[in-house]
């Protein structure tokens, strides 16, 4: 089975054995530039579609990325939370943020 990334407002959403795993677009790291500072998700916390995902500080922008589905995170990225300049990668699928676990399979269905 081929990996599917759904991309969905400057986020990716990869279905994994794990979870749901979410991250950021190249495009999106091209418009915030380097990234300097994240505020990540926790573990074990809630998100509805559309809740604050991830608060990234970068050399052009601060900017909020909202989730784009409903679910439990699972797991952060913990190199991320580290280092932010981990969600540089231009590897995209490197750029994960968080993976997500009971999530509502329709929400994507419905992008």
């Amino acid at each position: 089975m081929a990996e599917e990334l759904k991309i969905i407002d400057s986020l990716w959403v990869l279905k994994t054995d794990a979870g749901y795993k979410i991250g950021l677009t190249n495009e999106a790291q091209e418009d915030l530039g380097n990234i300097t500072f994240a505020t990540m998700p926790k573990v074990g916390q809630t998100l509805e579609k559309g809740d604050s995902l991830i608060e990234l500080e970068a050399e052009k922008a601060v900017s909020e990325f909202s989730s784009p589905i409903s679910g439990t995170i699972a797991a952060i990225n913990e190199a991320a939370a580290q280092d932010p300049s981990v969600l540089d990668d231009a590897e995209q699928k490197n750029a994960w943020i968080a993976i997500l676990t009971d999530i509502d399979e329709s929400e994507l269905t419905q992008v």
